[in-house]
């Protein structure tokens, strides 16, 4: 092991290997150093993502959608299955086995690209010096010329409803359970608690969402928002907003919430809880007081558009900084850093970030919702198309939801898309491809699609915004 690097980055999630191996590609000695472990006490690259969040809670998703489609599904369409049932250690095993085989690559593009990787703690000192400590054996202080923080994010913890690990679980937590809980709620409605609230709501769980915000994803456009919430309602999650919890506590092996709505105090009993409300930056015990990196008021590290910090040549990536907590944000953050130090120009366009929520069906979108347009006044126009006049959509028995195109009212560029449907998260795409290339609507309404296609209703959606959709009868515009 070197004392001297040109880049070494802390952190091994989406952010931090992407850094890494652009930084050794483009001809840097590398180092990453990372503390994750795995169930079996192994060092384990990855982070939160590929291990704990986004790759297990997705297989989980998928085979908790076959399971429900077997059961429901097939039917309807003249497939007869007979009696279906979940085997939950076999789920958990298919999980495990996906995720292993996604980390055990990183250390082999590790190796293939020239990266160092270093298992344990790093601790940013002054002047780009890093505090390494091995998960056995004496710290040791290494040199940068640069460095890169991907550090990542830890769920939130909140007073009312202390995480036990057993039968008040976090996000994590979550994607272990060892049977089919008969009812499971969840404290907090957004993506983490609807995405795992549908595994366990199709595998069997009476599941209760209690969210303390009035509005259901404000985050999404309202109207894809509120048909998702009457479609998730329709699958059987009780969602229940303006909800907030004031206790949660453990009696004979049952958890007992208390909450207030508008109609006062309430309390409910569930076989477990799931605590999902949100994430925050992991920074515990990252920088000394004297490394000139500053975090801003909500507890991120502070830095500029190209993610630089206040220290020299130290940067900041991933969940740790502002912006939305997306992997693919990190990556291509950890990516431009990489390059940008190499001495090239690139940027990250926070404009067409794209989000995804994995239900079925699913949410994704990118650029503004029709209510921040309305808010600003800018004048907009608005095409919809729904999937259930898709002819895909139809012959898969997959008809729920509808794709919205936001477009500027004088120039036609595309200012938003939003997607409620079957592969929406594939979907959006190509709305961020448009976007990026400062398309209008006219131009994906002048593109051919294949038929037949999902991609259609997107075509479709964008004819619409000039009132020329043709499977569709077109609202009259407004002179």
């Amino acid at each position: 092991m070197s004392d001297k690097y040109d880049v070494i980055v802390i952190g091994a999630g989406p952010a931090g290997y992407h850094a890494a191996i652009r930084c050794a590609q483009l001809g840097m000695s590398t180092a990453c150093i990372d503390k994750s472990l795995n169930e079996d006490g192994d060092p384990v690259l990855g982070g939160t993502c590929l291990n704990w969040g986004c790759i297990p809670s997705k297989a989980l998703l998928d085979i908790s959608h076959k399971f429900a489609e077997a059961q429901h599904g097939l039917p309807d369409v003249g497939v007869k299955t007979g009696k279906v049932s979940i085997d939950v250690a076999r789920m958990m095993e298919k999980k495990t086995e996906v995720v292993k085989k996604l980390t055990g690559g990183i250390p082999q593009l590790f190796k293939g690209n020239g990266v160092t990787s270093l298992p344990g703690t790093g601790k940013l000192l002054a002047a780009r010096q890093v505090e390494y400590t091995p998960h056995e054996g004496k710290a040791k202080v290494l040199q940068a010329e640069h460095v890169i923080i991907a550090a990542g994010s830890v769920p939130v913890d909140i007073p009312p409803a202390p995480v036990d690990g057993k039968h008040i679980v976090d996000s994590t937590g979550a994607l272990s359970f060892d049977s089919v809980p008969k009812r499971l709620g969840v404290i907090g409605a957004g993506i983490i608690g609807l995405e795992l609230g549908s595994v366990w709501n199709r595998l069997g769980s009476e599941v209760v969402l209690l969210e303390a915000l009035d509005e259901f994803l404000p985050m999404a456009d309202e109207r894809i928002g509120k048909d998702a919430m009457k479609i998730f309602q329709k699958q059987g999650l009780d969602i229940r907003l303006g909800c907030r919890v004031t206790g949660a506590e453990v009696k004979n092996r049952k958890v007992q919430v208390a909450y207030k709505d508008k109609d006062g105090e309430q309390t409910l009993e569930f076989d477990k809880l799931i605590v999902a409300v949100g994430r925050r930056p992991y920074t515990e015990g990252l920088l000394s007081p004297d490394s000139g990196v500053n975090l801003d008021e909500r507890g991120y590290l502070y830095v500029n558009d190209l993610c630089a910090t206040d220290a020299p040549n130290v940067y900041a990536v991933g969940d740790v900084v502002r912006g939305p907590m997306l992997a693919h944000k990190g990556m291509e953050e950890g990516i431009m850093v990489a390059e940008r130090i190499a001495g090239q120009k690139p940027l990250v366009n926070y404009e067409t970030v794209p989000s995804v929520i994995y239900t079925h069906p699913e949410v994704a979108w990118v650029g503004q919702t029709e209510q921040q347009l309305k808010a600003s006044g800018e004048a907009y126009n608005v095409g919809t198309f729904p999937f259930s006049v898709n002819g895909r959509a139809l012959a898969a028995n997959d008809t729920d939801g509808m794709v919205k195109i936001l477009a500027d009212a004088d120039s036609d560029r595309i200012l938003g898309v939003h997607v409620l449907g079957p592969q929406a998260s594939e979907l959006i795409a190509q709305a961020v491809i448009a976007m990026e290339f400062d398309a209008s609507a006219e131009d994906l309404g002048l593109t051919m699609f294949a038929h037949p296609t999902l991609s259609e209703a997107v075509h479709e959606a964008a004819l619409g915004v000039a009132g020329h959709a043709i499977h569709m009868v077109n609202r009259k515009k407004k002179k």
